[in-house]
């Protein structure tokens, strides 16, 4: 029987950026189960330990906000839970925050929205106008057809429905720091490396850091059955 669901905050950071999703959830069930943690499992003829992780980070992308949902048997402190999990991590994969969440809540995945990220690019010689006027170009867009060829498939879709928000960060060693927030759910999600080549850039991003995962957390409305 299921006591609790925590939603856990963690980083994934340059040491552990190359491990795939699979390998990630992997890590966590030894993680938790080291740290002592009552995990809940599925039924079935092979039970799993009941934890989600939000939206897959690419390989090779860095995060400080990463969402875990964890179930258990039993109901832990998030003090515990905090100082308990803390002990068992690799560096780069910290508990950063933790906090209580309804066990009847939708499914983490269904509740994520948006991704926010920051984004280094090689400068290419361009100023900062010129970056400015190609972030302006790209927000007024109303659509910008876009496709990539992905497991051997063209897929064909609008990148500018993908950007919420984008914007200048600040500059570095001839390079610029872009921020982006994009659209990140179960239908689609928008990637740092193509928005950068939208805005004319022919370099790929020299790194990408995903700093946000926005979930929206509002109840289901239920629309009354019709007679």
């Amino acid at each position: 029987m299921t006591a609790q669901r925590l939603r856990a905050t963690f980083q994934r950071g340059e040491s552990v950026k190359y491990i795939t999703h699979l390998d990630l959830m992997r890590y966590w069930e030894r993680v938790l189960r080291r740290a002592g943690m009552p995990l809940a499992y599925s039924g079935g003829a092979s039970p799993t330990p009941r934890l989600s992780l939000a939206s897959p980070l690419p390989v090779g992308v860095t995060s400080s906000g990463e969402l875990m949902d964890v179930f258990l048997t039993q109901r832990v402190s998030l003090r515990d839970f905090l100082r308990s999990v803390n002990a068992q991590v690799v560096p780069g994969t910290e508990v950063v925050a933790v906090r209580e969440v309804g066990l009847r809540a939708p499914s983490l995945q269904s509740q994520v929205r948006w991704a926010e990220y920051r984004v280094e690019v090689a400068a290419e010689g361009r100023t900062r106008q010129e970056t400015e006027e190609a972030i302006h170009r790209l927000l007024a867009a109303h659509s910008l057809p876009w496709q990539h060829l992905r497991q051997g498939q063209v897929r064909r879709y609008d990148l500018r429905a993908l950007v919420y928000d984008l914007w200048l960060e600040g500059e570095g060693e001839e390079a610029f720091i872009l921020g982006m927030r994009l659209r990140t759910d179960q239908q689609t999600a928008g990637r740092a490396e193509q928005v950068v080549a939208a805005l004319g850039f022919q370099s790929p991003p020299r790194r990408v850091h995903r700093t946000r995962l926005f979930v929206d957390e509002r109840p289901a409305v239920t629309r009354p059955a019709r007679v």
